[in-house]
């Protein structure tokens, strides 16, 4: 199957299909290229069927310790899964707990994180988002306040984005949200999932408001991992099994590996 034809605004009919979008925009907010248009839900289960046969089924088992997200992916900004958990650990082996860090020696906390680069900016931007969250720094309230304020307030500290909010929701609090890296960003714009060029702050809604909720975590996985193996800067589309899904292959937009 190749999903290609299903393309169109998924517009609410009902009061209830409605509420499922929660606070997202039943349209994008930000310029699209002419004729563009979201792809239905049949097509985005179409991909999602594809990638499970690729990758799996996901469950997400959140850990719900929210500054511990919060914290982690700070530490995963440019970098790799392994250096970031390497910094992580050294983190938490050198200091008791979280008022340590943040009342510690900046260069202390530089020399702990070292492992997992930018560490110069990683560490003050560590510590500043810990001095806004209390004398005990904590998160907990967050877990009873609406969607849209949790991403502003998180949004809302020192240095963290629109990506570092959504991984908090969905890997500490287990709400839907699909963080958006390069590799999502780039295999759901070469799938027609998202706008060409959207940029990334944006393409977390988007990719939300296509996905069902109980998706999202596993779509976000799966795309990172096609990302990360197939749909590579210079993809390998003769080995793609997406090939004919592919609004990017189609129209001649990539420059696959020969």
């Amino acid at each position: 199957m190749s999903g290609g034809g299903e393309r169109g605004y998924a517009r609410p009919k009902t009061a209830t299909d409605a509420s499922a979008l929660d606070d997202l925009d039943r349209r994008p907010r930000f310029p699209v290229p002419h004729g563009w248009r979201r792809p239905s839900r049949a097509r985005v289960r179409a991909i999602r069927d594809r990638l499970r046969e690729l990758y799996g089924s996901r469950r997400n088992v959140p850990h719900e310790d929210l500054v511990h997200e919060l914290v982690l992916t700070i530490l995963s900004q440019n970098t790799s899964d392994t250096n970031r958990d390497v910094a992580y650990r050294r983190l938490r082996d050198r200091f008791d707990g979280w008022p340590e860090v943040r009342d510690a020696p900046t260069a202390e906390v530089i020399e702990a994180i070292r492992p997992g680069g930018l560490a110069n900016t990683k560490a003050p931007r560590i510590q500043e988002v810990l001095r806004e969250l209390g004398p005990e720094p904590d998160l907990d309230w967050l877990r009873e306040v609406p969607r849209a304020e949790v991403i502003d307030y998180l949004t809302s500290l020192p240095g963290v984005g629109r990506k570092t909010a959504a991984c908090v929701m969905i890997f500490a609090l287990d709400r839907p949200e699909i963080p958006v890296d390069t590799h999502v960003h780039r295999v759901g714009g070469r799938l027609g999932l998202i706008p060409p060029r959207i940029p990334l702050p944006a393409a977390h809604d988007e990719m939300l408001a296509i996905t069902e909720p109980e998706d999202a975590y596993e779509l976000h996985l799966n795309l990172i991992a096609h990302g990360r193996g197939i749909c590579r800067p210079r993809p390998r589309c003769g080995e793609c099994a997406l090939a004919r899904m592919c609004v990017a292959r189609r129209i001649g937009a990539v420059e696959p590996i020969a």
